[in-house]
Order: C-alpha cells, then structure tokens, then sequence
C-alpha cells in the first residue's frame, strides 16, 4: 500500500506532463469506442433480423429481379408459413444526397411478417385502400416533417419519373433495433404504372421473404426453395434474413475493414505516448532508484513503484475515455441518426477499451523497470538525469 501511495505521488510530480498523458489516453480510448461504436451500427440491422425469416433473391445478384409466379410456388414448400415479397425502390426527395430507404411492398401480406415494426390499425386500413399510400418511419417523419395524409413526391432514379405518394401513416420500432427512417410504398402501384409506360419490367419483384415453422429448419427449407427453381431463367438464392442483411454490409467491406485497423492503431498509440512518459520518468529517476537500492528497497519494490505508476496514469486515461465515450456517441448518434438508425455504445466494446487500457499501462512500464532494476547502485548515482 506505500508503494502505491508513492507511486501516486510520482505520478503528480509533473503534473502537466501527467495530466497531458492522461488526456491524451482518455482521447485515444474515446475514440477506439466511438469507432467500435460506429461498427456495431453498421451491423445493427443484421443482429436483429429475426432466424424464422427466409430472403429468397436472384442466385445471380439482387439488382435482377425474380417473377412475381415464384409467390405461389414458394408457399407449397413445406414448412413456409407465409411468404411476402419487396422491390427496392430507389426514389429521393428533393435532394439525391437525402438518401433514404425506400421499398415497394405488397400491401396485403409485408407487415403481416415484421412484428417489430409496428403499424396501427387505422394506417393499415389506409395503407390498403389509397393505391398511392405509402408508410413512413417515425425518424423518417421527424426528419422531412411529414405527417399523415400529406402528399409527397419522390424522385425515381430505378424508375425515372416524379411519384406521387401520400402518407398513409407512420411506423414505430417495437425494440431499440427497429429501423425507423424508411418509407414502403405499394408494389402493385409500381407495377401498375410500369405495366402502362415499361411493359417488359411489369410483374418482377426484388426477394421474397418466407416465415418459416422453425428456425432449425432454415437449411432444408432454403435448399428446397432454390432446388425448386434451379436451371430456370431466374435461379434464386435463399439466405437467413441475418445473412441476406450481411451481404450487403459486405459491400462496405473495405470501410470497414479500415475502420477496424483504425481502432487498433489508436491502441498503439496509447502504447507510444505512455511508454514515452514513463520513459521520461525512469531517466529522471535513476539517481533515486540507485539510493533506494541502499536503502534496502529489493527489484520487485522497484517493480511495484514503476508499474503502479505506469497502471495509475493508463487506468485514469482509459476510464476518463470511457466517461467521454457515452455524451460523444449520444452527440454523434443524434448527428447520424439519418444514416445510423440504431446507434448504441456496448458495454463489450467498453470492456475491450478497459483491457487495452490495462494492457497498455503494463506494457509501457517494461522499459522502465528494466532499466531501473538493471542499473547498478554505482552508475546510478553518477547518473544526473
């Protein structure tokens, strides 16, 4: 326990060199959560897919569509319970850089599969009767001011032309993981109208989604889906709604990628700027060290004094960070919430900031003890610092 209390006061002897440590490891762990925190957002979406949920799309790519025949077919596998079907729509709102998502659905049986997202009785209603209604997120809602019965028209850029769609009713998430900021409109009104001005794109929709019996099932109920439309002239596809989800966040599989090394590298440089101070420190203090050895003090005296020191300055830095984690991924997340509609801290990403942090501190005192125990009581006290 003296050890520690004077381990504590070496560390205050330079205290703007420490505090200036101590806020830098705090920065750099702030900003390993936020970025981990950023990460998790981006997978967000696939962590709450539901596993009794099938996506079946064309084998080739999801840009080329499946016939809508396939709705049929698909119900008399065994083991299907309902089938539904959506078409990415791809319209925008004023600005093509106000991206939203945005799906044609088909009115009778989408929401009948997505329990998490919750619609009231009286917009289902007007959902089904209007063939221009459409259904809107609440953050979607909030973000364009839009609210029950306003007419809206998108930009299409899949399906050029001006689409007009009058709200219907707003959605909610029933966990924090529900997507909000995205509007469904009618598929048959997509349909309707490419059968009156684009004929031959008529009667396609993007995947079908399957609720299955069991999840345990999921395998079988998959292969016999794509067996049933091998060698056609639109094979499909058929995933877990989790694995449809990560395909395509494998399409930002490089960001990623770089956000992790990023995250990792902040982890050196916690290693480098405590490693430079306690460095500073043990050359500064070798005089004392060599008297210490007079004194009696044995190397694991030594040992203890420097990696305490070492552990008390990291250990501040990083629960400081970790403090600072939650009003700045609160700030960003609310900055973002367009783009990242489930963005939350975890306590394992925090966890993992706390470990490196300790990890960092002991790694930084190596050098130092190193020294100061290799050093001889005689080339010790010669040594001015």
């Amino acid at each position: 326990m003296k050890i520690l209390k004077l381990a504590i006061k070496n560390a205050g002897r330079h205290k703007l060199r420490t505090g200036l440590t101590i806020v830098g490891l705090a920065v750099a762990v702030m900003a390993f959560g936020l970025i981990r925190t950023v990460i998790d957002a981006w997978y967000a979406g696939a962590e709450a897919s539901a596993p009794d949920r099938l996506v079946s799309r064309n084998a080739v790519n999801i840009i080329f569509p499946l016939p809508l025949s396939y709705k049929e077919q698909i119900l008399k596998v065994p083991g299907v319970e309902k089938v539904s079907y959506a078409h990415w729509f791809g319209a925008y709102y004023t600005d093509p850089k106000q991206f939203f998502a945005n799906f044609a659905v088909d009115h009778h049986t989408y929401f009948d599969l997505f329990p998490e997202v919750i619609v009231d009785s009286q917009t289902l209603a007007n959902f089904r009767s209007q063939r221009n209604a459409a259904v809107v997120g609440q953050i979607l809602a909030d973000r364009f001011g839009w609210k029950p019965g306003d007419q809206v028209r998108l930009i299409g850029t899949i399906y050029p032309g001006d689409w007009d769609l009058v709200i219907a009713g707003i959605y909610h998430g029933r966990d924090k993981t529900t997507d909000e900021s995205a509007l469904m409109l009618r598929w048959d009104y997509l349909d309707e109208t490419l059968r009156a001005t684009v004929p031959v794109r008529a009667g396609y929709v993007g995947w079908y989604i399957s609720k299955i019996s069991s999840p345990a099932e999921a395998v079988r109920i998959s292969a016999a889906i794509d067996s049933m439309f091998k060698n056609s002239l639109a094979e499909t596809l058929t995933q877990t709604e989790k694995q449809f989800q990560l395909s395509f966040i494998a399409m930002s599989g490089t960001i990623i990628t770089a956000l992790r090394i990023i995250s990792y590298l902040i982890i050196g440089i916690l290693l480098l700027v405590l490693t430079n101070t306690m460095g500073m420190s043990a050359r500064e203090r070798i005089s004392e060290y060599a008297v210490m050895k007079t004194l009696g003090f044995k190397p694991f005296h030594l040992v203890q004094l420097i990696a305490d020191e070492s552990l008390f300055i990291s250990l501040s830095g990083g629960i400081l960070g970790i403090l600072l984690t939650f009003p700045m991924a609160s700030g960003f997340g609310e900055a973002m919430k367009y783009y990242f509609p489930v963005f939350e801290t975890k306590p394992q990403d925090l966890l993992v900031a706390g470990i490196f942090a300790l990890c960092v501190g002991i790694l930084a005192s190596m050098f130092p003890i190193l020294k100061a125990t290799r050093v001889s009581i005689v080339d010790g006290l010669r040594s001015i610092g």
